[in-house]
């Protein structure tokens, strides 16, 4: 068993970390903390965790906190930064949800984010926590990245035909949809039900938080080449979810690229990719950490379409999390992840 703290665990991640480490078999939940609702029991604010989970929140403590094994932090933009250091030279790995250490340029962390990085020898050491990519370095991280959502969905369709070299790198498109939950917890007008029910639109669209993440990540894959991407996000009125269509044009005669995913994921426990032409739903992963992927060639055009659905509290945020804890700690990677997706 690892002791486990949750920093920041009012909001929608740090309840989906719960609803995830309260039943997984490796776990004992020792720390959550929250300053609003400090001294408040966790299942007097999620009635879902009653019966499941005793313990009240309380005010953020370094040296608490200490006592854990590994700290998730579920906190807003700048907070994981400020206590990273002085938790990892006590030997608390860090898990962090939000995007402290997903830019390894403090300067584009700077430019995006607005404030200079304030742990920048950790930036460099911090693992970025996509496992389908990087899962040899994620196990000995003691700093660890959580990829976004939109990042999450968009890299898992991308990366088997970027990595291989197949597609034109300069005209990369990601048409992303999501639901209200991504914008969190927080009191929000665009997000009350009587400004976002029976509507859809686009936003961020001269530039989005997690466009620099892509970027980063594709560069990644690609090892190189000059990389045009254009990321569009929209709002869409349900609670979960995130739909990615991904365009890209060929760069070489292209084989059986069913088989090329396939075989890509064929090892990978949470990408399902499905039979040649299917549409894949935001319902049918809505609670599940799994990304559901399909491929199109559209007849007469030269684009090659990919739709890859995630629910974005799980496999694009708290699931994504665990799954990187598991690794981290030589359990089972699907421990506490064995999850069947809500339906309807």
């Amino acid at each position: 068993m690892i002791k486990v703290g949750i920093v920041g665990g009012t909001g929608y991640t740090g309840v989906e970390l719960l609803r995830l480490l309260a039943k997984h078999p490796e776990v004992e939940l020792r720390v959550i903390t929250s300053r609003s609702k400090a001294g408040m029991e966790v299942a007097e604010l999620y009635p879902n965790l009653r019966g499941h989970l005793e313990l009240a929140f309380s005010q953020p403590d370094v040296e608490q906190l200490k006592s854990c094994d590994v700290v998730f932090s579920a906190t807003p933009n700048g907070i994981a930064m400020t206590m990273a250091r002085e938790l990892v030279d006590a030997g608390v790995r860090i898990i962090d949800l939000a995007a402290d250490f997903r830019l390894s340029d403090p300067a584009v962390w700077e430019k995006w984010y607005g404030m200079p990085h304030s742990c920048e020898d950790l930036l460099q050491e911090a693992v970025y926590g996509l496992p389908e990519m990087n899962r040899e370095s994620i196990r000995d991280a003691r700093v660890l990245a959580n990829p976004g959502c939109y990042p999450t969905a968009v890299q898992l369709g991308f990366l088997p035909l970027i990595e291989k070299g197949l597609v034109q790198l300069d005209g990369l498109i990601a048409d992303c949809k999501s639901g209200v939950s991504g914008a969190g917890r927080g009191a929000n007008v665009g997000t009350l039900q009587a400004e976002s029910a029976e509507s859809f639109k686009a936003y961020g669209v001269p530039g989005h938080r997690h466009w620099p993440e892509i970027y980063q990540g594709v560069g990644r894959m690609a090892q190189g080449g000059d990389i045009g991407l254009t990321f569009v996000p929209h709002l869409v009125p349900m609670i979960r979810g995130i739909h990615a269509t991904l365009y890209m044009r060929p760069a070489a005669k292209l084989g059986d690229l069913q088989s090329l995913y396939e075989e890509r994921y064929q090892n990978e426990p949470f990408v399902d990719i499905l039979p040649a032409g299917s549409h894949p739903e935001t319902r049918s992963v809505r609670g599940s950490n799994v990304c559901r992927i399909a491929l199109h060639q559209p007849e007469d055009s030269n684009r090659i379409i990919v739709l890859s659905v995630i629910d974005n509290l799980v496999k694009g945020a708290s699931g994504q999390a665990v799954q990187n804890m598991n690794i981290m700690f030589g359990f089972a990677e699907g421990a506490g992840l064995d999850l069947v997706a809500l339906m309807p």
